[in-house]
């Protein structure tokens, strides 16, 4: 991968807005190249509608043809980047539609993701069960505190990866870690300039 992170453009938001486009992306950063027909696979997809999505987080520079597989028959994806770090401030009204629909399918895909790690927590091993968390915290901060602390955390948790130089360590599994923070709905007055 190039570099580690991709911030989209308005346009970018709409194009990943899309919850099969956004799984495809994570499949392909986390189980690394592959072609649309084993996508399509993974996916329950027909390979024509896997390759039109491919082919439009391409146009947005998500994922990349990776030219050192396949072959005349196989084209091979791979995702560009590591994360996606979403600047969701736009000033005008299609720009922030956009924002929040691509919010929307992230919170979809997170909510998956936590009903199936909840269905399968009880069959984990013990370690990973006192390892894992659904905690959350209230606090009072201004919006100035409320960024530092998110940017704080993010820091902390990009720290901590148990990979050096592409070797794990003996014993070191997957671990997601999602980070939800925003004020709670309905206690924020809202910016009539913004609706």
């Amino acid at each position: 991968m190039a570099t580690s992170a991709i911030t989209p453009t308005a346009a970018g938001l709409r194009a990943l807005s899309h919850p099969t486009r956004l799984k495809m992306l994570m499949l392909l950063r986390l189980e690394g190249p592959a072609t649309a027909t084993g996508l399509a696979g993974r996916l329950e997809l027909n390979t024509g509608a896997t390759s039109y999505h491919l082919r439009q987080l391409a146009e947005h520079g998500f994922i990349e043809e990776d030219a050192e597989r396949g072959d005349a028959r196989d084209r091979w994806w791979r995702a560009a980047h590591q994360s996606t770090r979403a600047g969701l401030r736009f000033d005008d009204a299609e720009e922030a539609e956009s924002a929040e629909s691509y919010l929307q399918s992230v919170a979809m895909m997170y909510t998956e993701s936590l009903m199936q790690a909840v269905s399968e927590r009880r069959h984990l091993p013990t370690a990973w069960q006192r390892a894992s968390t659904t905690s959350d915290w209230h606090l009072r901060l201004t919006p100035e505190r409320a960024e530092q602390l998110t940017d704080a955390l993010a820091a902390l948790v990009d720290s901590w990866s148990e990979q050096e130089d592409g070797e794990d360590t003996p014993g070191a599994g997957d671990f997601v870690v999602n980070l939800n923070a925003f004020p709670r709905p309905g206690t924020v007055v809202l910016d009539e300039t913004a609706l």
